[in-house]
């Protein structure tokens, strides 16, 4: 089925939001209609043309690449040089990206290409946009990027399927790139001088990672916010630590909706729940207290990532670049991924600390001496059963492990810049390994959540199951969100394996299924 959704490919700006649509199936993409963006890629062209043909030096059309610059390429080698590029480049190792990440990293190479500043023919963006609407992904291993001159190595994979070499996944299908081009009605490209340069030298993998983790992290935050009153009314907490004229003290933007969101699901819950022996739990431990505190961190920071990221997916970020109208070549290095390195690094950060916080929270849940009467490791057990079941023992562990991990993975990757290629590439950004490291961080947190969520319902239950609290009581998001996941995995009377319900609970959140705040 056509996606009803078509995004347009030009000097518009995009969102992070387009890029998600695109690599997520929703939406289709379609090159401008601006006759003047149209004419400056045709100049663009031709100058490239009139250039290398009237011998004026030129990086990477009529000069070897990198420290090989100052090889002179004969004339008669020079439309043979892009398609050396692509080829030597082919050296990508370890797992491939999955299909919703390549079509991110297509729609982040067209949106650079489109502004009409790198060289390529319309034709070469025609073709581009083709492989998003015909579903002909290049196979681009995960490995060998430094983030500077750009992700050359995994966008070779890219131009090589414009040129028809090397393999595709189209439609599902391993096939070559060749024979998947040819379905599709499109004729493999000879790529022109610049071409292949204009394709691979850019920051485009590392943004299309950047937009999807930004994605992630936008419901990680309210799911963090949800799970968090949810845990607070399990372990009858005190709500007074969210009032808001506590936090109009200390505004943080993004620490005040936390508490907010936080604040109206405890809001709907009858005062006389909350009663407690005068002076017990006056203060409750830090991880439900300063839960705005942390969730707000991860919130404050995407507010100004946002920016940072859509400068770099609609900037044009080749080298060299070229204005065509009015016949400039411009040498530069707006290949370097710092921006979105830097961003990267600081959001894995962020994501971590609520796994951590997550993991603290199932600990109280689980532990007699915190969780105000609960069952010992939240097990439903009847009396007489009690004695052989653990309930949610071994998923808190499992908790603690994916918590350690993605704290683990918090090293920045910006700060291990390497000096390569001859000393030419001496400081590079590592922008792409930073948003790898940040995918897997939410990957891990992402689980964390999952457990935190299904111990916390576990939680709830076992207080309406002993008449503490009614689920009428419960915020509508709320009283649905138990209520889905019930119908998908049970109330744990007696121990079971929980991985299945972990797994479907992953595909939820994945595909944002329970509202959270909206």
């Amino acid at each position: 089925m056509t996606p009803s959704k078509v995004i347009s490919a030009g000097r518009d700006k995009w969102k992070i939001e387009d890029v998600v649509d695109l690599a997520e199936g929703r939406a289709s993409v379609a090159l401008s209609t601006d006759s003047e963006l149209r004419d400056a890629v045709d100049k663009g062209v031709e100058f490239i043309r009139k250039s290398w043909v009237n011998g004026r030096p030129i990086y990477g059309i009529n000069t070897g690449y990198g420290a090989s610059v100052e090889r002179d390429i004969p004339q008669e080698l020079i439309e043979e040089l892009p398609g050396q590029l692509v080829r030597f480049h082919g050296c990508g190792l370890g797992r491939i990206f999955d299909e919703k990440a390549i079509r991110a990293i297509l729609s982040a190479r067209l949106i650079s290409l489109a502004k009409g500043y790198s060289g390529v023919r319309w034709e070469l963006l025609e073709n581009l946009s083709g492989l998003i609407n015909n579903h002909i992904l290049p196979l681009i291993p995960e490995e060998g990027s430094v983030g500077a001159s750009g992700d050359l190595t995994p966008l070779s994979y890219v131009a090589a399927a414009l040129m028809g070499e090397r393999d595709v996944n189209y439609n599902g299908t391993l096939c070559s790139a060749a024979e998947a081009l040819q379905k599709s009605g499109l004729k493999p490209l000879k790529l022109l001088p610049k071409e292949g340069l204009a394709v691979m030298n850019g920051t485009s993998v590392m943004t299309a990672l950047a937009c999807q983790a930004f994605d992630r992290a936008e419901y990680l935050q309210r799911l963090c916010a949800r799970i968090t009153s949810l845990s607070v009314i399990a372990l009858k907490g005190n709500p007074a630590h969210f009032e808001e004229q506590l936090f109009s003290l200390k505004p943080h933007p993004g620490q005040l909706q936390i508490a907010a969101w936080i604040r109206k699901d405890l809001n709907s819950v009858s005062p006389e729940y909350w009663h407690l022996p005068q002076g017990e739990h006056l203060q409750n431990t830090y991880a439900l207290r300063c839960a705005p505190h942390i969730i707000g961190v991860l919130a404050d920071a995407l507010l100004w990532m946002r920016p940072q990221i859509e400068i770099e997916l609609n900037s044009s970020n080749d080298n060299p670049l070229i204005d065509g109208v009015n016949e400039v070549v411009m040498h530069g290095g707006h290949f370097y991924g710092g921006h979105i390195a830097f961003a990267m690094d600081c959001l894995k950060t962020a994501v971590a600390n609520q796994a951590d916080l997550l993991d603290r929270q199932l600990a109280l849940l689980v532990d007699r001496r915190t969780n105000n009467g609960l069952p010992s490791n939240l097990s439903g057990a009847r009396a007489e059963r009690a004695a052989i079941n653990h309930g949610f023992k071994a998923v808190q562990i499992g908790a603690s492990a994916w918590t350690a991990e993605a704290l683990k993975l918090t090293m920045p990757a910006s700060v291990f810049s390497r000096s390569t290629e001859c000393h030419n590439q001496d400081k590079v950004s590592l922008g792409t390994i930073a948003a790898r490291d940040c995918l897997r961080v939410l990957e891990l947190t992402e689980q964390v959540a999952v457990a935190a969520l299904l111990g916390t319902l576990q939680g709830l239950e076992l207080r309406v199951r002993n008449g503490e609290l009614k689920v009428s009581l419960l915020s509508e998001e709320a009283a649905q969100m138990l209520s889905a996941v019930r119908a998908k995995s049970a109330f744990v009377e007696e121990d079971r394996p929980l991985e299945n319900d972990l797994r479907w609970m992953l595909e939820q959140i994945l595909g944002k299924a329970w509202e959270c705040y909206e």
